[in-house]
């Protein structure tokens, strides 16, 4: 029988589909990078992508964005991600009760979330609310 310690402690990469991450450059972070990476965008609108090893609707998440890939590329957001399994202290920080989250940044100031993938449509206007809120400007209906 394996040591059950050993296995929780590291993640099983034969469940962890990088397509995603790759396909949108996707920059990986975590609770010492976080708020660097962040910054080191500049004037960019950021989306964090908070997900975890072996959840389902993180995968399907990231599978929709797959399939389409031009309209997600189009709302030009500088990514990350952080796999919150593995930095649960991200978790704890941002208040993430559920994963994925989308959450939305601009010069480290936290403008918004989007929950869950809710397709397309829903994450385009998360992404237009958040730079409405970024400029200062009254969000979307």
């Amino acid at each position: 029988m394996s040591d059950p310690t050993t296995e929780s402690a590291a993640p099983n990469v034969d469940h962890l589909d990088h397509r995603a991450f790759d396909a949108f450059g996707m920059r990986e972070v975590d609770g010492t990078t976080i708020d660097a990476a962040i910054a080191d965008a500049g004037d960019d609108l950021v989306c964090v992508f908070f997900w975890g090893v072996d959840c389902f609707n993180c995968e399907m998440a990231k599978k929709a964005m797959l399939a389409n890939p031009e309209p997600i590329r189009a709302l030009n957001v500088h990514w990350l991600h952080a796999n919150v399994y593995a930095h649960p202290e991200l978790g704890r920080r941002f208040g993430l009760h559920g994963i994925p989250v989308f959450m939305f940044f601009h010069k480290g100031k936290k403008l918004g979330r989007a929950t869950g993938w809710h397709g397309h449509g829903q994450f385009a206007a998360a992404v237009g609310n958040a730079r409405l809120k970024a400029n200062g400007k009254p969000l979307a209906g």
